[in-house]
């Protein structure tokens, strides 16, 4: 028994050291020596053993290491991570990072690597990191190859790229693969290879990899026949003659020029007798007097002669003032310009779909925010300027729902259908109580709705206060659907574009294969017949206006994942929402799609043309619809049937 409790208790007593060689500490050992003292001549192999032995605390002890942040205590020469505090070192296990205990300073020694074994550590560690099981430490890897790539590292990164499952990091190394290449390939056809690559790409890194290789410096004078010149650059066109004048003055082939505060100093100091060269001060007041004064000041010798203009001319033709590629291959160079060429082109092609994407993502907000006042102004004509509240209301029922739901993803599926019956509930009440009642008579109405509109902002300015409350959108529909560095667009905006698709096939089902949809097309086309016909108009107004009120408020949820939710947020859609309707056809569904995409293209072009004033391109549209609507004064899809009072 007493046997048994002294091995247990040497067990525990043995524990801290057992911990303190692990794997790490023995492996380190091994190269203890060289650790301690390295050279850049004898650690290379020592690194390779470190980096061979794929223990994922390498990287910690490498980074540390390289910031001078490791010690070795002096009794068993064990290595820590030691931070210094006064006279003590407090050690942290290489193993964990779990605290090891404090030592004397003198009895520690510092690793201090000289600036040369840092960077070989630095690019150990790089090439450590490339296959590291984090895929964040990997991107981290590429992040600082890409700010100092080196020919070393060429190797490990293609050795990287085969076993590369994250197919986000396997193109990022692809593309370091050929931006290393370019810059520090061995041959011609590789590097051409390597930039042949770069012209299929749109990144930016590609573009900065094409204009280092097109980089120049500026000579004058005939350049050598090896030499690989950019080109001649033109007076007139390329640069001013001053600026061609100040290069040749730089070296030393024409005198400086002579500025007038210089020839003015000149003049000043000649002053003899209240005279200069034999002209009175007084009489030097305009300025050819003051040159002619000045010209016989160095006819005399007693100034610089300014350079004339026909020599001028004779000297910058003379001495040329020449461009020369940095990169002396010139097979490389017009590669480079090739593949340049080709970049810029498929740039501007992506900015055109992305352009696209942008204007088919606002033309989906446009018509979620439109579909339903196409169908109520379409079938009651009644111009409700409240339309936009009912989005308000939409967006504020999704904030409430989230208040008491917190899983966004929960919280989003209640809003949606919760949003659809209180706008609707609102819309009822709108008609039955105001817009029933001043029915044909159009003005009063468009008051009434306008107050309303105004009442209702008032009112939930009161309950939610005047500042933005958040609708936050789940984690699937954070961040962005990316094609390349040109072309992106967001999941929420992805979202509601299939929102949009799902509300318009909804609607056409609802008007072509349903019983309210028959009545609806026919109280739109000839509402007395359709009454005569046992039909209630005011019943089909009511659903309809339920129907385009609880569309509005499905689309406040949308719209406020992305937007602010204020009380005037349905302010900014409700101009859009009429433009809508009355570009593609008042109550057609397929006219305002059309006029949705019509008006989403129409404010993103003109955006891109003028991006620095929004409120210029909100006008100029404005203008385009004015004049569209002169040309066709029933929309883009003309509804068939005529209207009897």
């Amino acid at each position: 028994m007493r046997i048994l409790s002294l091995v247990a208790l040497l067990l525990c007593l043995a524990a801290p050291l057992l911990a303190q060689n692990g794997p790490v500490q023995t492996l380190l050992q091994i190269h203890a020596e060289d650790i301690a003292k390295p050279s850049r001549r004898s650690i290379q192999p020592v690194l390779d053993d470190l980096a061979a032995s794929g223990l994922p605390q390498m990287t910690g002890f490498f980074e540390a290491w390289s910031d001078k942040g490791v010690v070795q205590r002096d009794e068993d020469g064990l290595f820590f991570y030691g931070e210094r505090d006064g006279d003590i070192y407090r050690l942290r296990s290489v193993e964990d990072g779990e605290d090891a205990g404090e030592v004397g300073r003198r009895e520690a020694s510092e690793l201090k690597p000289n600036s040369g074994v840092r960077k070989l550590i630095a690019t150990t560690l790089v090439q450590f990191q490339l296959n590291d099981p984090d895929p964040d430490r990997r991107r981290a890897a590429l992040d600082a190859l890409g700010r100092n790539p080196t020919t070393e590292l060429l190797a490990p990164l293609r050795a990287s790229i085969e076993g590369e499952t994250v197919a986000e990091i396997r193109n990022r190394k692809e593309a370091l693969d050929r931006l290393i290449t370019i810059r520090f390939g061995s041959d011609t056809e590789t590097r051409i290879a390597a930039i042949n690559w770069m012209a299929t790409q749109v990144s930016i890194e590609s573009r900065a990899a094409l204009n280092a290789v097109l980089t120049t410096e500026t000579i004058v004078g005939q350049p050598d026949a090896s030499a690989n010149v950019a080109g001649l650059l033109q007076v007139g066109t390329d640069l001013s003659e001053e600026q061609a004048l100040e290069r040749l003055a730089k070296e030393g082939i024409v005198p400086d020029l002579i500025e007038r505060a210089d020839r003015d100093a000149v003049l000043i100091a000649a002053i003899t007798d209240n005279a200069v060269a034999g002209t009175a001060v007084q009489d030097l007041n305009p300025e050819e007097a003051r040159w002619a004064a000045y010209e016989r000041l160095v006819a005399a010798g007693d100034a610089t002669p300014r350079p004339d203009i026909s020599t001028v001319a004779d000297l910058i033709a003379a001495n040329p003032i020449v461009e020369i590629y940095d990169e002396p291959d010139r097979a490389v160079t017009d590669a480079a310009l090739a593949a340049l060429a080709e970049v810029d082109s498929r740039v501007s092609r992506a900015e055109v779909v992305d352009l696209g994407l942008d204007a088919l993502s606002l033309g989906s907000i446009y018509f979620l925010a439109a579909i339903g006042l196409a169908i109520t102004f379409g079938v009651m004509g009644v111009i409700n300027m409240a339309h936009g509240e009912f989005i308000m209301i939409g967006a504020y029922t999704g904030y409430v729902v989230q208040q008491f739901v917190p899983d966004y993803t929960v919280s989003l599926i209640i809003a949606l259908p919760l949003a659809f019956v209180v706008a609707a509930a609102a819309g009822i009440a709108l008609e039955r109580l105001v817009i029933r009642q001043l029915a044909h008579r159009p003005l009063e109405t468009l008051l009434a709705t306008f107050g309303i509109s105004v009442a209702l902002q008032q009112l939930f300015k009161n309950i939610f206060g005047t500042q933005a409350v958040p609708l936050t959108s789940p984690d699937w529909l954070a961040g962005a659907w990316v094609f390349n560095d040109v072309i992106g667009i967001s999941y929420i905006r992805v979202a509601i574009f299939v929102m949009a698709l799902l509300f318009l096939g909804l609607q056409v089902y609802i008007l072509r294969h349903t019983r309210l949809g028959l009545e609806v097309r026919a109280v739109t086309q000839n509402p007395g017949m359709a009454a005569s016909l046992g039909i209630d108009p005011d019943r089909v107004g009511m659903a309809t206006f339920a129907l385009g009120s609880g569309i509005a408020g499905v689309a406040g949820v949308a719209i406020g994942l992305f937007a602010q939710v204020t009380s005037e947020m349905g302010t900014g859609y409700i101009v859009q929402s009429f433009m809508t309707v009355v570009v593609g056809g008042v109550g057609s569904v397929f006219g305002t799609l059309a006029g949705a995409g019509m008006i989403g293209g129409l404010q993103k072009g003109i955006e891109w043309l003028n991006p620095s004033n929004t409120l210029a391109a909100q006008t100029y549209m404005i203008l385009f619809i004015i004049l569209f609507i002169q040309f066709r004064p029933r929309g883009i899809v003309a509804q068939k049937g005529r209207f009897v009072q």
